[in-house]
């Protein structure tokens, strides 16, 4: 009996060993289960989705499965802004938001999450979603929409705050709100500096961005890099924008076409949809960063004995007056190198009792803002101390001239030893000849004893001459391919002290020779260590500069060595010529010839509509113009302080191709496209955000089955 139940229970184990070896196994097979491809659905909430009259320290979300939370403090939005941030978590099932903020009376919160809600296994994303509720009765579902793109060029900002204030109703004050050019007006419109944005969102990829729970009535709509986090625009570093347009928000019902695709390819139908849309749904804030005009000197520095550098945080149209307080300098002792700008200034010391003190003391005399945010001066005493001391460069020359001193006794020691073996040569050769010719003669030949020359001390010594001074380098623009409307430039590292223009030849190949061609050689404006050499240049042909030795001479008494350049001016069959009209414009327009990196290679004035651009490189060129509001040859930014905005920029919506020898007329109307739509893909920088999608992997695992089933 006992037999009989043990033999039972060994067959009842062999058949379950059995099935759960067939079980791993079909586990184990390539092909394995289909993919979930079913995003997260959420099965309760609490509160209640759009509940109202409730002030809840919790929001928790339930899903139907496992999920997770992608950059959510990236992409969740909490509006009405929250000053001290929420606890956003996600764990199993569920995604809570705890606040930390007391929530105000009155007013519809949103969560908007974004995209950031995707299942735990495949990261099959949710969708955009919003959870709303209410403190108050009502919910308010207006929504605001548009881009933030930079104003200098076009590029969308992504990560841009976009809030609303809400104004009063009254029409003369929404008036009044703009009359900019009052500037007790000005002072007095101080919201956006004084005042939480009210509702929010945030900018995408694109530069897109929607603010959500808007409740009816007029607004005004701002940008912000918010870097303090108080959501207000509280200091001249955080970028924002700003317009005198007053946006009310609507809704209302409109139809569009959807389409039921059976796969990629092939759809299935094409239907009508009622939808709810939201307007103003094109709203383009063009964002910048003011001006630091707040000026104070940022630092001095000496880096060397023989000068020193200011550098101011803004510019200025005076130079700060220097006085030495433990030196006197005279007129030519001090030569100062500036920039446009006069926010870096560099001062040359040129009397070597000077420039050895260890510290020179000097009183700076500079325009510098003041407390009420207006210029004064500000007197500041200076101590200079010289980053290389003068017991390093005295320790550094002397290293120099000892390498000098033996690599010139090393070459004079070769020289002579060469000279020595070329004499020993000669007399072998001599001694030979002599025997050659007493053997033709038939008398025997003696050679001759030769006196062992003794050297003298003298002899031997090698008398080292000074070190050479280092020659005068000087830096050339390119040479080599020159256009015909380009000229040369050449600079060095310390001031000019002259140029010897005797020393200076300029010819131009003519059939095989070289003739004498004009030219001029003059400072470069607002330099001391610059010269430009301006010619007629001839298309398809060949010049020759030359310098002799000591053509220049700076005023540390270096000298420049003789050097010889050839310049080859390229033929007009190699260049393209552009002459672009403009519509729109006006006669501040600048237009701006751009390569594949949106820099500036060319840039040319509007006149009578046109800007025309001679000797192209081939190259594909974009093109972007700005007016020049303020005549000063360049881009500037806004002052929300004096409700400036930015200089208006345009871009030509599509690259331009110019071959060698093509002459181009590109007619532009500025405004033909939107601004957001203005800038080519290939030439933006940001980019848009990857869309998160199912993946849709069954369809081809489904196929492989079939392909497997049919097979077999």
């Amino acid at each position: 009996m006992i037999y009989g139940r043990l033999e039972r229970s060994v067959s009842v184990c062999a058949v379950l060993l059995l099935l759960m070896l067939h079980s791993c196994a079909n586990i184990g097979t390539p092909d394995g289960g289909l993919y979930d491809e079913t995003p997260p659905r959420i099965i309760h909430t609490s509160p209640h989705q759009g509940a109202s009259d409730i002030t809840p320290k919790k929001v928790t979300l339930e899903f139907d499965e496992y999920i997770k939370l992608e950059n959510a403090y990236e992409r969740v939005v909490i509006s009405p802004p929250q000053f001290e941030s929420p606890d956003i978590e996600a764990y199993g099932k569920k995604v809570t938001v705890t606040f930390n903020d007391t929530l105000k009376p009155n007013f519809t919160y949103t969560i908007d999450f974004g995209s950031s809600i995707v299942d735990n296994n495949e990261g099959n994303p949710m969708g955009e979603y919003v959870f709303s509720f209410s403190t108050g009765g009502d919910i308010d579902t207006l929504q605001v929409s548009g881009k933030v793109l930079e104003a200098e060029n076009l590029e969308p900002i992504k990560g841009m705050l976009v809030g609303l204030y809400r104004v009063e109703s009254d029409s003369n004050a929404v008036e009044n709100i703009f009359n900019w050019s009052d500037s007790a007006s000005i002072a007095a419109d101080s919201i956006f500096q004084t005042r939480p944005l009210e509702r929010i969102g945030r900018t995408d990829g694109s530069g897109h961005f929607i603010v959500k729970g808007v409740a009816p009535g007029s607004y005004r709509i701002f940008a912000l890099n918010d870097q303090d986090q108080t959501y207000t625009y509280s200091q001249r570093s955080e970028k924002l924008a700003f317009t005198k347009q007053i946006i009310t928000p609507y809704a209302r019902y409109e139809t569009r076409m959807d389409t039921v695709w059976h796969d990629s390819i092939h759809y299935d139908s094409i239907f009508p949809v009622k939808y709810t849309h939201f307007y103003p749904d094109d709203v383009v804030l063009l964002a910048f960063t003011a001006k630091q005009d707040d000026r104070y000197l940022l630092k001095s520095e000496r880096p060397e004995q023989r000068f020193f550098s200011l550098y101011f945080t803004s510019k200025s149209d005076t130079l700060p007056r220097m006085t030495p307080l433990n030196f006197t300098a005279g007129d030519s002792t001090i030569i100062v190198e500036t920039v446009p700008t006069n926010d870096t200034i560099k001062y040359w010391i040129t009397d070597s009792l000077i420039y050895t003190m260890d510290t020179l003391v000097v009183q700076v005399d500079y325009y510098a803002t003041d407390s009420l945010k207006q210029l004064s001066v500000r007197s500041d005493t200076l101590s200079l101390v010289s980053k290389i001391s003068k017991e390093r460069m005295e320790k550094e020359r002397a290293k120099a001239e000892e390498e000098w001193a033996k690599e010139y006794k090393n070459r004079i020691k070769s020289e002579r030893r060469a000279k020595q073996a070329e004499e020993e040569r000669a007399e072998r050769e001599a001694e030979e000849e002599e025997r050659k010719a007493a053997e033709a003669e038939g008398r025997k030949y003696e050679k001759k004893k030769k006196e062992k020359k003794k050297r003298t001390k003298e002899e031997d010594e090698i008398v080292v001459p000074p070190m050479p001074m280092e020659p005068y380098d000087i830096r050339w623009t390119s040479t080599t391919g020159l256009a015909p409307n380009k000229n040369i430039d050449l600079t060095f590292e310390e001031p000019i002290a002259y140029m010897d223009a005797s020393k200076v030849s300029f010819t131009m190949k003519v059939d095989s020779l070289f003739e004498p061609a004009p030219y001029l050689l003059v400072p470069v404006e607002g330099t001391v260590n610059a010269y430009r050499f301006y010619a007629e240049w001839e298309p398809d042909s060949t010049y020759m500069l030359t310098l002799d030795s000591a053509a220049f001479v700076s005023v540390y008494g270096k000298a420049t060595e003789a050097t010889k350049r050839n310049i080859k001016v390229r033929g007009l069959n190699s260049f393209s010529t552009l002459f672009v009209t403009l519509q729109n414009a006006d006669t501040s327009a600048i237009v701006q010839l751009l390569n594949s990196q949106d820099k500036v290679v060319r840039s040319a004035h509007v006149e009578n509509g046109r800007a025309d651009f001679y000797f192209l490189q081939p190259q594909t060129y974009y093109m972007r113009t700005f007016f020049d509001r303020n005549g000063n040859g360049e881009w500037d930014t806004g002052d929300y302080d004096t409700r400036q905005q930015p200089e208006e920029v345009f871009y030509y919506h599509s690259p331009m191709q110019l071959r060698a020898q093509w002459d181009v007329n590109q007619t532009w109307n500025l405004k033909s496209k939107p601004l957001t739509e203005q800038k080519p893909e290939k030439i933006t920088k940001q980019k848009p955000d990857k869309s998160k999608q199912i993946q849709h992997r069954n369809a081809e695992k489904l196929a492989e089955r079939a392909r497997r089933k049919k097979k077999n």
